[in-house]
């Protein structure tokens, strides 16, 4: 295995652990529907977004007024 997949996924174990303390519970948890899963996606989504956006200002000179 390649030391970015070996990163990965040492990442999705520590974000696996941080879940699981935070919340004390993981995504084997059977409380909660389609739909409140696909809006935890969404919310995740939309942060994701906002995340790109402010990274993409921050690479670009500010524009003349």
């Amino acid at each position: 295995m390649d030391s970015v997949v070996t990163n990965v996924i040492e990442k999705f174990k520590q974000r696996s652990e941080i879940g699981q303390k935070k919340y004390g519970t993981n995504l084997d948890r059977k409380d909660l529907s389609m739909s409140q899963w696909i809006r935890h996606m969404q919310e995740e989504l939309m942060d994701a977004i906002l995340y790109l956006e402010k990274i993409h200002q921050l690479q670009e000179p500010p524009k003349p007024e």
